[in-house]
């Protein structure tokens, strides 16, 4: 089970999993915390939250023209203290006066060009006060969920959405065209994707490489959505012979999407050699994945292919020009 915790300090389920993966987690109460050891781990989990939401961003809004499902989007991430196992020693930690505030706002993003920062109150959301929005007193993830979904709806419905911060501000956001994933800090060490979101263990490894590579990182897991590779696995049983061609897939659209974000789409081949020869299970089993070398090989081969369209000028178009492997491989 993954569940998101504050260094496993303090739990906050995992927003979208199911309630007995929640439960079934382990819970530390926040009372046997020190506060300011609590601070720190809530401003680290912030950090970890803001590198992989803009990352995600620039891999999302730069590949929305050749996304199946590209919509409205802000680059917002959203904090409910009632996602947390004791919510008022997190308020009390963040200084909140409520329960809802910005946890993350992606560089170059609408939410960012708003003037929305960590620590902003959030009141309402379309005039809806989220107090006002059902939730368990401790361990409720469904809030944020449900926040989360009502921003998406609203910029679905008319491109837009208004957001009342605590301090009496209303703001009216417009969104830009992204790739549809939400990207999400978990426990551990792994990088997994389910077809809507991206998910990365706060102690990957790829936290302590160069920004690019860890964006090709992410790269690979966005791929697998985009690609619709989860659901395409799960409707075939997940053969271990199906589980490789997507991950040859994956591997071999990160150059594609790191180029469509403004990475150099080497970051992709220099990923694979730094991370292949050190980690031989997770997200690289390899009974479901090639060596780490025959894997750099396609890589390195997809990257001359993204080069030569870009030395044209034209776009790396993988909409058109990536060349898909599964026998009826869809996007999402």
């Amino acid at each position: 089970m993954i569940a998101r915790a504050a260094a496993g300090l303090l739990l906050a389920a995992l927003p979208g999993f199911p309630a007995e993966s929640a439960q079934a987690a382990p819970r530390q109460a926040a009372s046997a915390v020190a506060p300011d050891l609590l601070v720190a781990d809530l401003q680290a989990l912030r950090h970890l939250d803001e590198r992989l939401l803009a990352i995600g961003w620039r891999l999302g809004s730069g590949n929305a023209a050749f996304c199946d499902e590209a919509r409205p989007a802000i680059g917002l991430l959203l904090l409910d203290t009632a996602a947390y196992s004791r919510p008022n020693a997190v308020r009390t930690a963040l200084g909140l006066a409520g329960p809802v505030a910005v946890q993350a706002a992606a560089p170059g993003a609408p939410a960012h060009a708003a003037g929305l920062r960590p620590g902003d109150e959030i009141a309402a959301i379309d005039g809806i006060d989220v107090a006002d929005i059902p939730a368990e007193s401790a361990n409720d993830w469904r809030r944020l969920v449900r926040l989360h979904d009502i921003i998406e709806t609203s910029l679905a419905a008319d491109g837009k959405v208004e957001l009342t911060l605590r301090d009496g501000r209303r703001l009216d956001i417009a969104g830009i065209a992204a790739c549809r994933s939400r990207f999400e800090i978990v426990t551990g060490e792994s990088a997994v994707a389910d077809g809507r979101r991206v998910l990365i263990g706060r102690d990957f490894a790829g936290f302590g490489y160069r920004e690019d590579e860890l964006a090709a990182a992410i790269a690979h897991e966005l791929a697998h959505n985009l690609l619709g590779h989860p659901d395409w696995l799960d409707a075939r049983g997940r053969k271990r012979r199906d589980i490789r061609m997507t991950e040859r897939e994956a591997d071999r659209l990160m150059p594609w999407l790191l180029a469509n974000a403004g990475y150099d789409p080497h970051a992709a081949l220099r990923f694979m050699r730094r991370w292949g020869p050190r980690h031989g299970g997770g997200l690289f089993r390899k009974r479901t994945h090639d060596s780490w070398d025959e894997r750099s090989d396609m890589i390195e081969a997809e990257i001359g292919l993204v080069e030569a369209r870009l030395a044209n000028g034209a776009a790396a178009d993988w909409a058109h020009h990536f060349r898909r492997e599964s026998p009826d491989g869809n996007r999402n």
